[in-house]
């Protein structure tokens, strides 16, 4: 078998590992989108996972590929990515989400997959071919995206307790029972055109590696976008259960209304976020916009423990892939 005939089978294996992510990411961050539909019993699992793996595929004619080309061409200089690379941080991220899935942490496969690729690349070349401004976007954001996410969920629960506060209690819950689905349908379609783009970044980032995109193109093939939106939708219709119930009960309880105000808040940060190009955490969003609705309501209604635990597991996330990723970067030469 000659180098040619090597390479496009290493590509071949390591497009299958992206893809592998990227339904393990929309079966990891599932909970996301439905555990507040769930908690709340607008929904049933089975219908909701449906409902959010429609909106999450339909992302792919909503959202332009803003966060594709930073995960593709804005984290690394050009020329320093290979399959190597690609390999090692792929693995780093896998093997994190499937640590914080079977824990049952919301962590970010986001934040997994950013921290894969840079502990990859400082293991072949070193931090001085990172492009900082993409790598600090990027990381800004690890706060920045929950922090809006709380302070949109508790201005939301604010403007809505303003509006209906001359109805009854159970005309309310009533309202808000259907309004629930269009902010579950909104944050689910957030959900798929950033999260999506992460794995259409990186397969398009191992393609200009070997030379089966020009560097210069400003898309990647049309069957990456449809394979990765495809993927993520069905890991969405497995589903993540063990990470439902600490999204959905454990952070705060839920009515309607709060599901409603907290996905609201968490999708306008998301659309916001893509808009500008920037891979943000799902997890990361929601958490922030279901604490702020919880802490409007009563700030000991906010389980802060559990929270707590959650922001633990979001700053050891990039060091944690970024160890690993290295690690898998050095096997991979060994192995390729």
């Amino acid at each position: 078998m000659d180098s040619l005939q090597i390479n496009f089978w290493v590509v071949v294996l390591l497009v299958v590992l992206a893809v592998g992510f990227d339904f393990m990411n929309g079966f990891h961050d599932a909970a996301n989108s439905i555990a507040t539909v769930v908690s709340t019993g607008v929904l049933k699992p089975q219908r909701a996972v449906l409902f959010a793996a429609f909106f999450n595929v339909l992302a792919i004619a909503v959202f332009h590929l803003n966060v594709a080309a930073t995960i593709g061409k804005g984290i690394v200089q050009p020329g320093v990515v290979d399959h190597h690379v690609v390999f090692g941080a792929l693995i780093g991220a896998i093997a994190w989400n499937l640590i914080t899935w079977f824990y049952g942490i919301p962590s970010s496969s986001s934040h997994a997959l950013i921290g894969g690729i840079v502990g990859a690349v400082m293991a072949k070349a070193g931090a001085g071919k990172l492009i900082g401004a993409g790598v600090m976007k990027t990381v800004a954001f690890i706060f920045i995206s929950p922090l809006l996410g709380f302070l949109l969920g508790g201005l939301m629960m604010v403007l809505v307790a303003w509006v209906c506060r001359r109805a009854s209690p159970l005309k309310v819950d009533r309202w808000f029972r259907r309004l629930q689905l269009v902010s579950a349908g909104a944050y689910s379609l957030g959900h798929g055109g950033n999260d999506a783009q992460k794995t259409i970044g990186i397969i398009w980032m191992l393609l200009i590696a070997a030379g089966y995109v020009g560097a210069a193109d400003k898309m990647p093939p049309s069957w990456v976008i449809w394979v990765c939106y495809a993927a993520i939708g069905l890991g969405t219709m497995f589903g993540g259960w063990r990470i439902v119930k600490t999204m959905g009960q454990r952070i705060t309880k839920l009515k309607p209304v709060g599901g409603f105000c907290a996905e609201t808040g968490g999708a306008i940060t998301l659309f916001i976020a893509t808009a500008m190009g920037v891979p943000v955490s799902t997890t990361h969003t929601i958490t922030g916009a279901i604490v702020g609705v919880g802490s409007v309501r009563n700030a000991s209604a906010v389980r802060w423990g559990v929270a707590g635990n959650i922001v633990l597991a979001w700053v050891f996330t990039i060091p944690a892939t970024a160890f690993v990723a290295a690690v898998f970067y050095w096997v991979s030469l060994t192995i390729f």
